[in-house]
């Protein structure tokens, strides 16, 4: 009865383990990590804070109101008379910069342009964290059709070491033959193991990037497979440049260095102040004991002030040349940005295509040497070559097979770099 009641423990615990595995498709992986994702937390805060700073009260379109009040209070003691005085004042002032040589707006233009940087910032980020994720997420399947390959050569070398025993036990094979097998198997054991670490941690990297806490044992439901692109260099390079988030974060700083310059130049202009405002004061005085008497007065006043700077010793001529070589500097920047992408998309690119080709023939390999462990375990098990051949054989289909998946991500992995390169991987995976 016990033995039942564990048997029925056991196989509902397993139910609750298969419960607990959820399916997990790459868009999900990537829509879990753009969502969670502590980097994109940090930088999606970072825009937020910009969005706010980008204001017309900010850039300074808008006057400036104080109110002030005050309550003053005295008690002069004298040879038998003493007097109180309490004198209560209040007031209201504004004051206000109506022109400042374009100067708001000019600060306006470049507030504008920080959110803008602050934008391309999230969005390289984002770029980021999709390719982290594509290459996490089929790096779990790497590592899962890994040990899949190391299972099934552990399984062909436990074969072995028992026919081996059952040969020993009959007579027909000596403890050498034994020791042999047992040494094969117990080899391709601990690389099994090794590999069960190594997926458990592409795991562990792919939740942590998901930033999920929750401990969940997702099953992986892509497929290992590669998507064969065919791609024209032309049109790749031409959306480079459209989308490349680097380019359109030099192109931003190139619109900040314009700024720059005409902040520079409305330091030639006059300024124009507006400050107003009223004040108003009640006393009241009592001088020993005469009664209390009061005095009350309102003030109105504004002032407009005009002020134009003629000779500051040269320091705004300095200022606009520097903001001007700043500007020529951007676009020495953008042309070697420009440059040094084309290159490393041109390399992208034969690369890519390269990876293509090793892709076939490790495809073609692994089939000739699956053909061939075949054909071995055949003639093993007739004694037609011996178990140094065989192994030999067992080796060359490990490292086929092994090779196979390894080009496979190769593959993967130089294809997301090129479409992120040219600034599609956002709209890939959309």
């Amino acid at each position: 009865m016990m033995k039942k009641i564990k048997i029925v423990f056991l196989l509902l615990m397993s139910g609750l383990l298969v419960q607990a595995q959820q399916p997990l498709s790459l868009t999900d992986a990537i829509s879990k990590a753009l969502e969670n994702n502590y980097d994109i937390i940090l930088a999606k805060g970072d825009q937020q804070i910009a969005g706010i700073r980008n204001n017309w009260g900010t850039a300074g379109r808008y006057p400036y109101i104080n109110l002030s009040a005050s309550d003053n209070n005295s008690l002069a003691i004298q040879e038998g008379d003493n007097s109180v005085s309490n004198r209560f004042s209040g007031g209201a002032s504004l004051s206000w910069t109506i022109f400042d040589g374009f100067s708001v707006k000019i600060s306006k233009a470049r507030l504008d342009e920080l959110e803008n940087l602050s934008k391309n910032n999230t969005a390289t980020m984002v770029e980021g964290t999709i390719q982290s994720i594509i290459l996490a997420y089929y790096d779990v399947l790497l590592q899962q059709e890994k040990l899949v390959t190391y299972e099934e050569v552990m399984n062909l070398s436990n074969d072995r070491y028992e026919r081996e025993k059952q040969r020993k036990e009959y007579g027909s094979a000596v403890t050498y033959e034994v020791l042999q097998a047992q040494n094969a198997y117990l080899e391709d054991r601990a690389s099994y193991l090794l590999q069960e670490v190594a997926h458990k941690n592409a795991k562990r990297n792919l939740a942590y990037l998901m930033a999920e806490k929750e401990n969940f044992d997702y099953e992986l439901s892509d497929k290992f497979e590669p998507a064969l692109e065919d791609y024209l260099l032309a049109d790749l390079q031409s959306q480079m440049l459209e989308n490349n988030k680097s380019l359109q974060t030099q192109y931003v700083n190139l619109r900040l260095l314009d700024n720059q310059i005409s902040s520079a130049k409305s330091a030639y202009s006059p300024y124009l102040d507006f400050s107003g405002g009223v004040t108003g004061t009640s006393t009241r005085l009592k001088p020993g004991e005469q009664d209390a008497s009061w005095s009350k007065n309102a003030t109105l006043y504004g002032n407009f002030t005009l002020g134009w700077n003629l000779f500051s010793g040269g320091n705004r001529k300095r200022a606009v040349q520097i903001a001007e070589i700043d500007r020529e500097l951007g676009d020495v920047q953008l042309a070697d940005m420009q440059h040094d992408l084309t290159n490393r998309l041109a390399n992208l690119y034969e690369f890519y295509e390269v990876r293509k080709e090793l892709l076939v023939l490790a495809k073609e390999n692994l089939a000739a040497a699956r053909l061939n462990m075949q054909i071995s375990r055949e003639k093993f098990e007739s004694g037609a070559i011996n178990s140094f051949n065989y192994r030999d054989v067992q080796q060359i289909y490990l490292n086929a097979a092994q090779g196979e998946l390894q080009a496979i991500y190769y593959f993967i992995d130089a294809q997301t770099s090129l479409l992120r390169l040219a600034g599609v991987i956002v709209q890939q995976y959309e």
